[in-house]
């Protein structure tokens, strides 16, 4: 029956799209509480992260018993189910209660706490709490944001059973209306509608639909998921920072130049564990975790430490990233990545959704030369009417950027017969030039 469900789900996005009536089969919530996140392979990893006594395991239970995390919902129910604290759980419950509380603001937290909580709240607990989600999901009914559907689904499916008709109802908008009506269409057809910021919201959302019901959305746009942890990994700046602790992070490229925002890179790390856990045996997923688990940029804040306990995997082996090619280039989304080394003092290039940016020397800045040279790519910014000379060496690929997305060019190459070519969603196009020669290019 999960084969079934999966089969007609792709064949329904696929015929959306194209334009066709979306034909997508419901799905339904198949399994026991807990649901959401903690299936029986993770509990008992983290169960023996526990018995092992693990540095991330005493990150979260150091937050926990300190009294402060930032996501009290997440991480208390998550320390009660792995201890089977009832304090915790007791503690966890009060939050998702708390009258205060915006059902709508912390929808994801309160289902949360209501699916890993399920079996030790009371009947009254569980009444009012499922009123509350209720009360939440209709309250985002909505909003079309990644976050926002990402909540909804897992408040969905953390109230099948206990709540009548809206669950099964809400979780299927959710699959058919949002995802397979909406969004897949979208990456298929190039255009890249989930910003890198919310990449945690949307792989929450994979692991509760395929835990649940057995349904793998990434199957209706595969090529995106393919892709998905290179990009993430080519798309991180070189250089290491700190927080306002002292503590190590990395940070992934920002459309606003500046000085890196410590809580989207914690996002975005916490996003990154969440892919590979998802699809390990990835290549791009083996490269990613062997950046990951550099254990200098583990998160142990307040924030942090719950998601680097639920998702990091040790035991994991990871591949080393130094042998992936220096240059990733995506043209059906119009983005490139490139790095002279994976060194923390290495140059570093970037255009994507628009935007072109470089570093160097420990900054980002906009590109401001005609030319930028790697050893993996050269790319050109310069007058393209007046065309430019170059000289690529053997392997080195050559591309020209801030052209006009999706505009056909007519492109004369010395001693080449003149061909057209089309610049990608972001304003690119890779060109084939000789190697060890130099030429003239004119781009028309």
């Amino acid at each position: 029956m999960r084969r079934l469900a999966a089969a007609l789900l792709i064949l329904g996005c696929w015929a959306g799209a194209r334009g066709a009536d979306n034909q997508v089969t419901e799905v339904a919530v198949e399994t026991q509480h807990p649901r959401l996140f903690l299936n029986a392979a993770r509990l008992r990893l983290l169960k023996r992260e526990r018995e092992r006594d693990s540095e991330r395991w005493r990150q979260l239970e150091s937050v926990v018993k300190g009294g402060a995390p930032e996501e009290p919902g997440l991480a208390l129910a998550l320390y009660s189910q792995v201890v089977g604290d009832t304090e915790a759980g007791r503690r966890a419950a009060a939050f998702a209660l708390d009258p205060a509380l915006d059902p709508a603001g912390n929808l994801r937290q309160m289902a949360l706490a209501f699916d890993w909580l399920h079996e030790a709240l009371s009947d009254t607990q569980r009444r009012d709490l499922a009123a509350r989600l209720a009360k939440g999901m209709a309250a985002l009914d909505s909003d079309q944001s990644v976050a926002a559907a990402s909540a909804r689904a897992l408040a969905a499916i953390a109230l099948d059973g206990d709540y009548p008709d809206a669950p099964e109802a809400e979780l299927n908008r959710v699959v058919q209306d949002w995802w397979a009506g909406r969004i897949a269409p979208a990456l298929v057809a190039g255009r890249d509608v989930i910003p890198r910021d919310d990449a945690l919201a949307l792989f929450e959302l994979l692991h509760a639909v395929r835990d649940a019901t057995g349904v793998d959305l990434r199957r209706a746009c595969p090529r995106y998921f393919a892709n998905l942890p290179t990009e993430r990994l080519m798309s991180y700046y070189p250089a290491a920072y700190r927080d306002g602790e002292g503590r190590s992070f990395r940070a992934g490229a920002e459309r606003a130049a500046g000085a890196p925002d410590a809580h989207l890179a914690a996002l975005s790390r916490a996003a990154d564990l969440a892919m590979v856990a998802f699809d390990p045996d990835l290549q791009g997923s083996q490269w990613l975790q062997g950046w990951l688990m550099h254990d200098p940029y583990a998160m142990r804040d307040a924030f942090g430490a719950t998601y680097e306990f639920l998702w990091a995997n040790p035991y994991q082996p990871g591949l080393s990233y130094y042998q992936m090619p220096l240059a990733y280039y995506d043209g059906t989304f119009g983005k490139l990545f490139v790095r002279s080394s994976w060194d923390d003092g290495a140059a570093w290039l970037g255009c994507w959704d628009g935007v072109a940016q470089k570093f160097a020397n420990g900054r980002v800045t906009a590109p401001d030369a005609a030319e930028e040279r790697f050893d993996a790519a050269v790319v050109e910014f310069g007058a393209i009417a007046e065309g430019f000379r170059v000289q690529a060496k053997a392997g080195q690929r050559l591309f020209v950027a801030r052209l006009e997305p999706g505009r056909t060019y007519r492109v004369e190459m010395e001693g080449e017969k003149p061909v057209e070519a089309r610049a990608d969603a972001g304003g690119i196009l890779e060109l084939k030039a000789p190697a060890g020669k130099e030429v003239k290019v004119m781009l028309r």
